[in-house]
């Protein structure tokens, strides 16, 4: 039943007095809100439940290791026979044709139909740390962190080709309109800020190997889009637009956000759209990003130990140094998946003199993450992930290698992974893992990944057009031999 119109109240609603009065106080309130501490205004909206995501894995199906996730992305593919993953078989037979019995029947990239020639690694290696691993001198500070790092050389793929093989590394399928792995986390646990995106992308690119990298590699796919990553700029302003224009102050724009925000409340009664909540949700996020994103990459309250530390130069120069301390002020202010990707690793050829300039962009800032995040206790409850999207072949491209899908390399760190373990091999020349109980695939990857962040991967799922789907597909076993 219809409540009776009420002639009455309808004109003192409208009245001009009482309108006079109402935005009175309302912009004295948002006044007053812009001349308070922001983190004690921040603090008055998290009372209320709804303003922001907490995640539908509630409570964990484990305990949680992990409660962020860094992934340092190498894109491109780099060696693991130059970095991680030492052959002095291959060594040996350099220049000699490659074995067929290898590569008989087996998926080449660029190298199908051609004469295959041994190529053996040219960097030496050492025994790091008291655990000995054997790491390339290409990667010296990453060696000083041995013992606190996780290397993996049984890592396996399916796709052969940089994009496909990115979509695959990111969220286990090459089919688009997949969710990335950062928006399934997102989605299953919620953020642990309402200053700052929950997933953000960084990148920076090296001198040559500058293979592209897609935006779908972090997009939501099916999920809703408030999970989606936001790529902040490496350069200049982190985000376009995040100032006021002149002449519009703080209480102005709190009224434009408001007023908006209140005709997508009313078309959110009149239809059924998760993304109308997710607009709302983000016209609030940028609102409060104008203030919370010039303080996140203001480097200036960084001591100069910490920028030696990184090797960073000039804070907010766009290199990989610069992004991992701008990873490490994320993770500090609650960002739940944080992605830098560093495109420097494409050498089809001239992989002598190319990957030594690749590895000194990533070397040292790499190994200042790990050590930073252990001496602030961060790494206890913080996973970082090292690696390609591939490999690359032991057989030479004329100056370079090609890409390899049946082996490589990556490195994890903290989150209750075993420090100064080498977990997995591959045959005598690199070409293969070996099947030893102890290989990873992506699909394994994500599966401990998730969890370490205390989710079980089977029970991560989203149902879209009548089917549920999970990050892992219907494949995945978390690999407990990494776990402390």
């Amino acid at each position: 039943m219809k409540t009776p119109f009420d002639e009455r109240q309808f004109q003192l609603d409208i009245n001009r007095r009482t309108f006079l009065g109402r935005a009175a106080y309302g912009l004295g309130g948002i006044a007053l809100a812009c001349l308070l501490e922001p983190k004690l205004v921040s603090a008055a909206t998290a009372a209320n439940p709804n303003t922001r995501w907490r995640g539908i894995i509630n409570p964990p199906h484990f305990p949680v290791r992990a409660k962020r996730i860094i992934h340092l992305c190498m894109a491109g593919g780099p060696s693991h026979l130059e970095s991680f993953d030492f052959k002095p078989e291959l060594k040996r037979i350099h220049g000699q044709p490659f074995p067929e019995s290898f590569t008989k029947g087996q998926q080449l990239a660029q190298l199908q139909n051609t004469v295959l020639i041994a190529r053996g690694p040219f960097a030496e290696f050492c025994k790091y740390g008291q655990s000995g691993q054997e790491i390339s001198n290409l990667f010296p500070c990453i060696g000083g962190v041995a013992d606190d790092i996780c290397i993996v050389r049984s890592m396996h793929t399916e796709q052969i080709n940089h994009d496909p093989a990115h979509a695959f590394m990111n969220s286990g399928s090459i089919i688009k309109g997949r969710p990335s792995m950062g928006s399934w986390l997102l989605y299953g646990l919620g953020a642990e800020t309402e200053e700052l995106p929950g997933f953000v992308v960084l990148t920076s690119a090296g001198k040559s190997g500058l293979q592209p990298v897609s935006a779908r590699q972090w997009s939501s796919g099916f999920l809703p889009t408030k999970f989606q990553g936001i790529l902040f700029q490496s350069k200049g302003d982190a985000v376009h637009y995040v100032g006021n224009p002149e002449g519009v102050c703080q209480s102005t724009q709190r009224q434009v956000v408001d007023e908006i925000n209140r005709l997508n409340g009313m078309l959110e009664d009149e239809r059924i759209d998760p993304e109308i909540q997710t607009r709302i949700s983000q016209y609030e996020l940028a609102f409060r990003m104008q203030t919370s994103v010039p303080e996140l990459t203001n480097f200036s309250s960084e001591p100069q130990h910490i920028l030696d530390l990184y090797g960073v130069k000039h804070p907010g120069d766009g290199t990989f140094a610069s992004n991992c301390l701008l990873a490490r002020r994320l993770a500090e202010r609650g960002v739940r998946f944080i992605q830098l990707y560093h495109r420097a690793w494409d050498h089809h050829g001239e992989i002598e003199k190319d990957m030594p300039l690749a590895a000194k962009d990533v070397d040292q800032a790499s190994a200042a993450l790990v050590t930073d995040l252990k001496q602030r206790g961060m790494l206890d409850d913080t996973l970082i992930m090292w690696g390609g999207e591939f490999g690359r072949t032991p057989m030479g491209q004329g100056s370079g290698r090609d890409h390899h899908i049946n082996a490589f390399s990556i490195w994890m760190a903290g989150a209750g992974t075993k420090g100064g373990l080498t977990w997995g091999s591959t045959d005598e020349l690199g070409y293969r893992y070996v099947e030893d109980g102890q290989e990873m695939h992506v699909h394994d990857l994500h599966a401990t990944m998730l969890y370490l962040c205390g989710i079980d991967h089977k029970r991560l799922t989203y149902r879209f057009q009548g089917r549920d789907f999970r990050l892992t597909d219907v494949f995945g076993e978390v690999v407990q031999g990494i776990i402390a």
